[in-house]
């Protein structure tokens, strides 16, 4: 068994790091922000008073998808269990549908199950469940640097307090802030292949809680697209929820958003949405900008910059926080590094680290490319909104997924085929390449109007902003 140091106790870290224990590994989780977690069944203590200052997001809407509840369902049941028993919240995304859209529910519908909860009581689950599976969690320790051999095998990390802490493997779990590309260079070796670019979105997020303990009704899809802005609608623990308005960073018309009167004002021009912040906030309005879109390699044609340290989650990629993706796609990676370990020794570091990479590249890269290609075509869309003109890219690929959404309106088989890409359950190619698709959705969406939901026109927006 190795000797593993995970960065970072955030979702990823710490779904790495059960992982990890669970295979009997001596794992060591470093966390840099000092406060540990209450205890998980204190849900109002962590969301008021826990403060993580190292995750800027961690007081912001968050969602977990079918595909995330489906991996932590067969690979760590204990923690499902124990978010289950503090009020996380049960969430099907058909069954939530108003049933004259989606149908009876049917044999298969469980496929889109989840479990959800705000971020703080997420975190104070999984570290629970950590510790209880034998995980060392040191908090208050900032990783300043990584030991090597003299070349550029990494050993361990160090720290400023104390000696560095030595590993057979470095797992960086540090997320969109990780310093690792720094730490590599100033250990000597090669930067890390990296590509980015900032996602050209703005969130306004707001959370809102109900004396009856229940979120209020879903009258559509939790992402739903409008003129100029999308709205999320995300149920959470304990009678908790928030509501998000995301625009385009560039949509100046639009920042009025950040006030709580104009926000509420232009929440009630949207008629699926309004009910939903009729309620007691218990946040402000929110304000989270300046994302990017960024994906990082440590094998560079096949050479290895570094080797016994590798990324999972957002350290490795990382995209808007729209479509919630970030969690599932950490965990899909984490199921990935405790497979590897099973096959190949981590003193093999050579091998362990371009095997890592090809998994990586192979399985998770292509959903990092999706989420960016589609976040993407919906900012040039909002663009062409704010100009008032029509978005017509030239790929069909936009124009079917749109129809598909707009389709799904009428037919409850293809609602189910959009709510799969939405649960990420199903790739685009899965659920148009199922027999009669494509046909019933050129019939039924491709005709539709942009938005085929109701809510404001840009005018309308605007004038509620004024």
């Amino acid at each position: 068994m190795a000797r593993i140091v995970v960065l970072g106790a955030g979702l990823a870290g710490l779904g790495t790091a059960l992982l990890l224990a669970r295979d009997r590994h001596e794992v060591i989780v470093v966390e840099r922000d000092p406060a540990g977690p209450p205890p998980p069944a204190e849900t109002g203590t962590a969301w008021n008073d826990w403060q993580r200052r190292g995750v800027n997001q961690f007081r912001l809407p968050h969602f977990m998808l079918p595909r995330w509840w489906q991996l932590v369902r067969e690979q760590l049941p204990e923690a499902g269990d124990a978010l289950l028993a503090v009020g996380a919240r049960r969430v099907n995304l058909i069954g939530m549908l108003p049933e004259e859209r989606r149908g009876p529910i049917r044999p298969g519908d469980e496929r889109f199950d989840t479990v959800t909860a705000r971020r703080p009581v997420l975190e104070a689950v999984l570290s629970a469940a950590a510790t209880t599976a034998g995980v060392t969690i040191r908090r208050g320790v900032a990783v300043t640097g990584l030991t090597t051999d003299g070349h550029t095998r990494v050993t361990g990390v160090l720290t400023a307090a104390g000696p560095a802490i030595p590993a057979d493997l470095v797992v960086d779990c540090g997320g969109r802030r990780s310093a690792l590309s720094a730490w590599l260079q100033a250990a000597g070796a090669r930067a890390p292949l990296e590509e980015r670019s900032d996602s050209g979105f703005v969130y306004h997020c707001r959370h809102f809680r109900s004396g009856t303990g229940e979120a209020p009704p879903a009258l559509t899809n939790l992402l739903h697209h409008y003129d100029s802005l999308s709205a999320i609608t995300l149920p959470g623990d304990n009678g908790t929820w928030s509501v998000v308005l995301a625009t385009a960073s560039r949509d100046n018309a639009l920042r009025g958003l950040r006030e709580p009167s104009r926000w509420h004002a232009a929440v009630a021009r949207y008629p699926l949405l309004a009910h939903w912040a009729d309620a007691e906030p218990i946040s402000g309005v929110d304000v989270m900008a300046g994302i990017e879109d960024r994906c990082r390699r440590l094998v560079i044609d096949g050479d290895p910059v570094a080797t016994g340290v590798v990324s999972v989650g957002d350290s490795w990629a990382c995209t808007s926080p729209s479509v919630g993706r970030g969690a599932s796609m950490a965990m899909i990676q984490a199921v990935l590094l405790r497979d590897l370990l099973r096959e190949t020794d981590p003193a093999d570091h050579d091998k362990f680290a371009r095997r890592f990479d090809e998994a990586s590249t192979r399985v998770v890269e292509p959903l990092y490319r999706a989420t960016v290609w589609t976040d993407r075509h919906r900012l040039a869309e909002m663009a062409a909104d704010a100009a008032g003109t029509s978005y017509q890219p030239g790929d069909p690929r936009w124009a079917m997924g749109k129809a598909l959404f707009a389709a799904g309106l009428a037919d409850p088989e293809l609602a189910r085929g959009y709510a799969s890409i939405a649960a990420f359950i199903a790739t685009p190619d899965e659920v148009f390449g199922a027999p009669g698709v494509v046909d019933r959705v050129v019939a039924l969406g491709m005709s539709a109007p942009r938005y085929p939901l109701p809510g404001a026109t840009r005018t309308e927006l605007l004038a509620a902003l004024s």
